[in-house]
């Protein structure tokens, strides 16, 4: 088996999935500028803001030092990078929606495990874990369906989304309690977190809403 570079195996596992939740985010918010006939710095600025927009807010709730792009821009670049692609071949996909919500499902299968791993490594308790990393995987693309004034994925009825996103925080803890190693733990939550919210957009998977009833009458 080849060995990994040196460089890779150097990259700290939060940093790791924070660069892969950056490049799937920021293509999806490239993929809503597509939709909205935006020009290409309109392209890179909402994948961008899709891209950092959650590991942003959840570095500045638990209060990192720096923010995860601040300390290294490579983030913000990549982001651009991405969203130069997606506005040269964008015309290439036969339904540009479709394309969007299968990659804000991956995305959101790999940015809630790097909030987790994040919020984990500087030891907060399980409520604080829980909640960046819903933040995390959640935030990005709640800021781009707003900025863009698209409904929301994040609550679009009918659908599994931030369901998803605290099922699969809370698999990794409980993965945790059990005594499994932490990079076990994060796989679980990456798993759980898609197969949720794949199993929504394929078989139609969503809780109850609520119904409003006529007031009883005394």
């Amino acid at each position: 088996m080849t060995a990994l570079p040196d460089w890779l195996t150097q990259v700290p596992l939060g940093a790791a999935l924070d660069y892969a939740a950056v490049v799937v985010f920021a293509l999806t918010g490239a993929l809503v500028a597509s939709r909205q006939q935006l020009d290409l710095v309109g392209f890179i600025f909402i994948a961008a803001l899709t891209a950092v927009g959650g590991g942003t807010l959840r570095d500045l709730l638990i209060g990192r030092d720096t923010v995860f792009w601040v300390g290294n821009p490579t983030y913000v670049l990549i982001a651009a990078g991405a969203a130069v692609v997606v506005f040269f071949t964008a015309h290439l996909l036969e339904s540009r929606y479709r394309a969007l919500l299968w990659l804000d499902a991956w995305a959101l299968a790999v940015a809630v495990p790097a909030g987790v791993a994040v919020t984990m490594r500087l030891e907060h308790g399980p409520v604080i874990v829980l909640i960046m990393g819903v933040v995390t995987g959640t935030f990005g693309g709640l800021m781009r369906d707003v900025v863009c004034n698209e409904v929301p994925l994040v609550l679009k009825q009918g659908e599994l989304y931030l369901t998803c996103a605290f099922a699969g925080a809370a698999s990794a803890l409980i993965a945790n309690a059990a005594g499994l190693d932490r990079l076990s733990a994060l796989l679980i939550c990456g798993a759980v977190t898609f197969i949720l919210r794949a199993g929504s957009l394929r078989f139609g998977w969503k809780l109850p809403v609520y119904k409003a009833r006529p007031p009883r009458q005394y």
